[in-house]
């Protein structure tokens, strides 16, 4: 459920590999172990609910974290995904688990209660914020983004020896240096300033407003769109960037997103938890649009506060905030210096040592 998750996940079993070569890692995809009603709701109806009734599902956000207990409609699912699950942990008998989406957390905390050869397993909170979805006191151990996290788990009940203010995991590509002649590399004009447009792996930001708002920009600029494997996406964009008056390159999937951040001189960009981790690593200035309740309000909120970043109040002020930013060098520069403070590069490194020292030996790692 979100590029993001993914990727998360995916770091750190590169950082596993650098540790240990010999690691074998299975990537599950927990949702196809639960029911089918719990995967379409998750995913049909979180896509509907925040495009069509967002204040609807900040409701549903906010409910939900105040619960005192785990609903019956949760506890089934997990209970359900958990008795999937065995099957597939008994073939892998994995040295470890590790989660970096709620949902595969609870249902490995079922597991755990149930079976007694359960695995060890590692929570990685991916946003800047903390659900009580994601709070298990079962988890062997968490690793989240900020010592504010770490305290509110604390405080929650966990012992401090079980959770670590790890930051957010990025693959280690996203801290290597960026060559001279990147910019050229990738065809991008050098007389332009370069505008980075993201939307979420969902693709479900508001991208063709963000490149229309950008027509206003007084600056000479040229946007990057990356939308991912949304090919309608694509289209769409590619049709709106012909009535516009700069230069649009519209990007599918790529495995080098941090050669586009590293170039640009802004990112405008939904705030989700993977997004903001890798712009801070990379230290492209950010404007959040449109962050989607909960979540993204939050995570929004951490990187603004640090100074990294400025929101955009709305879509269609975009042009004017970029114009702005642009002609300030200093406050770009500072913004700079603020995502090198934020950022957490070795996160998935930090990680690994957790998993490593739960199952010192590890043959076996399920990502989930």
């Amino acid at each position: 459920m979100g590029v993001g998750h993914v990727a998360a996940a995916r770091a750190i079993g590169a950082a596993l590999r650098e540790r240990n070569p010999d690691v074998e890692i299975d990537e599950v995809d927990s949702y196809e172990y639960a029911a089918l009603v719990v995967s379409r709701i998750v995913s049909d109806g979180y896509v509907r609910m925040v495009t069509t009734v967002p204040q609807m599902y900040r409701y549903v956000y906010h409910r939900a974290e105040r619960a005192s207990h785990v609903g019956p409609l949760r506890a089934w699912a997990h209970q359900f995904t958990a008795s999937n699950l065995r099957p597939l942990l008994q073939r892998l008998r994995p040295d470890a688990v590790v989660c970096t989406h709620a949902f595969p957390c609870g249902a490995m905390a079922e597991y755990q209660r149930r079976y007694a050869d359960a695995p060890p397993v590692v929570g990685v909170v991916t946003d800047y914020a903390l659900h009580a979805f994601w709070v298990h006191r079962s988890i062997d151990a968490y690793a989240v983004a900020t010592p504010e996290l770490a305290q509110q788990l604390r405080v929650l009940g966990l012992p401090p020896d079980r959770v670590a203010a790890t930051g957010i995991p990025v693959h280690p590509r996203f801290a290597a240096a960026v060559l001279p002649q990147a910019r050229h590399d990738l065809g991008l004009p050098l007389d332009r300033r370069v505008v980075l447009v993201m939307g979420g792996g969902l693709g479900i930001g508001p991208l063709a407003r963000v490149l229309k708002a950008l027509d206003d920009c007084r600056e000479p600029i040229c946007a990057v769109a990356l939308v991912g494997n949304n090919e309608p996406l694509r289209r769409r964009l590619v049709r709106a960037a012909d009535a516009l008056g700069y230069p649009v390159r519209v990007v599918p999937f790529v495995e080098n997103v941090e050669t586009y951040m590293r170039v640009a001189d802004l990112l405008v960009t939904k705030p989700g938890g993977l997004t903001l981790a890798e712009a801070l690593v990379t230290g492209v200035p950010l404007v959040l649009v449109h962050p989607l309740p909960g979540q993204e309000e939050r995570n929004a909120a951490v990187v603004v506060a640090g100074g990294a970043a400025v929101r955009a109040p709305r879509v269609d002020g975009v042009g004017e905030l970029v114009s702005t930013l642009l002609r300030n060098p200093w406050r770009l520069r500072a913004m700079c210096i603020a995502a090198q403070t934020l950022a957490q590069p070795h996160a998935a490194e930090r990680i690994a040592d957790i998993v490593m020292n739960l199952a010192p030996h590890p043959q076996g790692v399920v990502v989930a």
